[in-house]
């Protein structure tokens, strides 16, 4: 049995499984042998329906079969009712009195874990009004049969994720069978880097993570792949970056007092954090090496300031021209000169140029407009091109009260490729066909994570080059997160706020204190100010559904607030489902206090900009992540006023309350950040798919000290063989997980 072997050489798979596994993106004995157990089952707490006896308090798994509502014969109770089956084929009847919404929340076929009181009278045994909790799996086996042969097991058995179709069950028998036939299973990691750590060797890891005999086993295996994974990661992002320092860029020359100079004509004094950035960045596009830097910054942190100095800085350097004797760099190959920077002499004429590319039309419009204030009077001219038309700054028209014109992209597009222009924002439109550079210096790029890995690499290797490219996100991400999947990118944060700034005070709002809340932005509203209300969803569910969240909607709330709450305010909605020109006509109006209160799923979270907004309503708090929580405050974090923001939630689950909890007292994103991931379990892990990381990778991200010896060993392999030349296994390894990791 070989690792590279399909599945379906060495199992027979049903037409079920044959699905399961390919939406668990499990193909062949390898992908099965890293399928790891998401957590280990204590044998002594699975019990056999057939073991109960009338008056016991019990913990049943099993599946559920045939949920339904009803109502009692006598008086008429309203009910739920259901079966379950465990896996001995035992069934027990079981009844939720005066709660016959459980049935909506289960269907047929769940595996769940009940745990109530058993009563056996002439009709059966029942199970009454049990607490339930639904589970992604059922014990392998009953006592009798479970780990046969193996009697100094006492670990417990392991638990698979699932899919329908195949069962954790099947994954235990399966794995078992490779383990006992593996051949040519050759270890990925330099047997050096595995006795400096004192990690086990991967056979030994296999066995130890699938069939753990005590906890030390499982633990150290765990943290060996869990160091494999980050150590991979770090290797992909080493080579790229790597490679992306051998392309061709310009060198520049930055006059610090000049950029000083433009600096000073702000009316408020840049902070230590954003100071540190700017220079980081100035002293990058210096180094001889094309720059690849992230700004983490926290909403409100100035973020845009920087990127405004920076984009000064490079647009006050001229092009440079090719010397007679020097050969034209092509991309992928070293020029001549310092690695990654060609031999060039600077021209007389002319000016580098900088593309910001943002996520959204109104977060582009919004850009333009702050760097039109910014470059008054510079004689720097600035273009905004999205899908919905195209600006240019300064206008040439004098009647232009607003210092910028509307413009045909065909105009726009021909000044940009004659290098007329210096500093072009826009949306993915910026990366079309016909947009060209002719002297492009610099790319930004603003919350990154919202673009594919594609559209931020047609902008940053364009036109035969790479421009220096600085990334920027305000999304709260943990340090050792930051340094895993931005592993190809420097990391400057910035982690104060402009002085003034005040912070947001959160409360968390049952059901019974609404009231208040509403006089509060009442009495704002009646002082000039506006608010947002955030709902999970657009629309009212279908009511023909019987299994659906009850959760607030942007339209029925939008008629309730107006109708009963707020009578005299202007309303209006904003959702993902508007067109962009209607979205950024919705936030025009509301940045000219033409509407008082926005309703708007999460769509404003990222870069919305309206100072006079100082109060936001989160509807079902609950159903947002801590970071994007965060996101959502920071629209009310934009001005001097004291801002609030209440979170409406009706749950009473205790991990909820303690989230929201650690919500409200975090100081800052980066904080939050660290608490968020705290707060996981290797459960809640399993969701963060995003991320593109294992389960047992997203464990290991918790340990910086694991992380930063990851990055440490990459790069010293890398610095002596940056094409593995000497390591082909782990070359392989590398090609078959084909690493590609962002945060989208």
């Amino acid at each position: 049995m070989q690792p590279t072997d399909s599945i379906s050489d060495h199992f027979r798979l049903d037409f079920k499984q044959v699905p399961a596994l390919k939406r668990l993106r499990l193909n062949t004995i390898r992908d099965l042998l890293y399928h790891f157990p998401v957590r280990y089952g204590d044998v002594s707490s699975v019990v056999s329906i057939a073991n109960t006896n009338d008056g016991d308090i019990v913990t049943l798994h099993g599946r559920i079969n045939n949920p339904k509502t009803k109502k009692s014969f006598r008086g008429g109770t309203p009910m739920a009712e259901a079966t379950l089956s465990d896996m001995t084929g035992e069934k027990v009847k079981i009844v939720w009195f005066n709660q016959a919404f459980i049935a909506k929340t289960i269907n047929d076929g769940d595996t769940v874990k009940l745990t109530g009181k058993i009563s056996d009278g002439k009709y059966g045994k029942t199970l009454t009004n049990p607490e339930i909790e639904h589970t992604p799996d059922m014990p392998i086996d009953n006592h009798d049969s479970l780990f046969k042969g193996e009697s100094s097991y006492e670990f417990g058995y392991p638990v698979y994720r699932e899919s329908r179709g195949v069962t954790s069950k099947w994954f235990y028998h399966a794995i078992r069978k490779i383990l006992a036939n593996m051949e040519n299973l050759v270890d990925p990691i330099p047997d050096t880097i595995l006795k400096k750590y004192k990690l086990p060797e991967l056979g030994k890891a296999l066995v130890w993570i699938h069939t753990p005999q005590k906890q030390s086993h499982a633990d150290a295996a765990r943290k060996r792949f869990a160091f494999e994974e980050v150590f991979m990661i770090q290797i992909a992002k080493g080579q790229s970056r790597r490679a992306f320092e051998s392309l061709f860029s310009f060198q520049l020359n930055i006059n610090r007092a000049d950029v000083q100079t433009f600096m000073d004509r702000f009316p408020f004094t840049p902070t230590s954090s954003q100071m540190d950035s700017i220079h980081a960045v100035l002293s990058d596009t210096e180094s001889g090496k094309p720059m690849s830097r992230l700004i983490e910054g926290d909403v409100g942190s100035g973020k845009t300031f920087v990127a405004a100095t920076v984009a000064y800085a490079v647009t006050r350097n001229r092009p440079r021209k090719k010397s007679p004797s020097s050969p034209s760099p092509k991309l992928g190959e070293v020029p001549a000169g310092p690695r990654g920077i060609a031999t060039l002499e600077e021209q007389s004429f002319g000016a580098l140029q900088v593309a910001y590319m943002a996520p959204t039309e109104v977060l582009a419009t919004q850009l333009f407009e702050n760097f039109v204030e910014y470059f008054k009077n510079t004689g720097t001219q600035i273009a905004l091109i999205t899908g919905s038309g195209c600006r240019k700054f300064p206008s040439k028209v004098a009647s232009q009260t607003k210092n910028w014109t509307s413009i045909s992209k065909t105009q726009l597009t021909k000044w940009i490729k004659n290098g007329e222009i210096p500093i072009v924002i826009g949306t993915h439109a910026i990366i079309g066909k016909k947009v060209e550079f002719k002297d492009l210096g610099l790319v930004i790029v603003d919350e990154q994570h919202r673009f594919g890995t594609n559209q931020r690499m047609k902008l940053a290797r364009k036109d035969g080059h790479v421009p220096h490219y600085l990334s920027m996100t305000a999304t709260p991400i943990p340090r050792t997160l930051a340094l895993t999947i931005y592993g190809d990118l420097d990391l400057s944060v910035i982690d104060q706020m402009p002085a003034g700034r005040k912070p947001v005070i959160t409360n968390i709002v049952p059901d019974a204190k609404r009231e208040k809340s509403y006089e509060h932005i009442q009495s704002e509203l009646d002082a000039g100010r506006q608010a947002y209300v955030i709902c999970p969803r657009i629309d009212e569910p279908d009511p023909e559904k019987e299994v659906k969240l009850q959760l607030k909607s942007v339209k029925s709330e939008a008629q309730r607030l107006q109708e009963n709450i707020f009578p005299n305010a202007r309303i209006d909605v904003m959702h993902s489902k508007m067109t962009p020109a209607k979205k950024e006509e919705v936030m025009k109006k509301f940045y000219a206090h033409e509407i008082d209160i926005l309703v708007s799923t999460s769509v404003v979270e990222v870069g919305v900009n309206v100072p006079n907004a100082t109060n936001i309503i989160i509807e079902g708090a609950e159903r947002f992540g801590l970071a994007q929580l965060h996101q959502l405050r920071g629209r009310v974090m934009r001005s001097t006023h004291q801002s609030h923001c209440f979170l409406f939630t009706d749950s009473n689950n205790q991990k909820t309350k303690d989230r929201l909890r650690a919500f409200t007292s975090a100081k800052n994103g980066f904080e939050l950040a660290e608490l968020d991931l705290g707060l996981r379990g290797s459960g809640d892990l399993a969701g963060l798919k995003q991320w593109g990381i294992s389960d047992v990778g997203m464990e290991a991200i918790k340990n910086l000290k694991m992380v930063q010896f990851a990055r440490t060993e990459a790069g010293l392999l890398l610095d002596t063989d940056v094409k593995l030349s000497n390591y082909p296994i782990l070359a392989q390894s590398l090609s078959d997980k084909n690493f590609d990791l962002h945060f989208e």
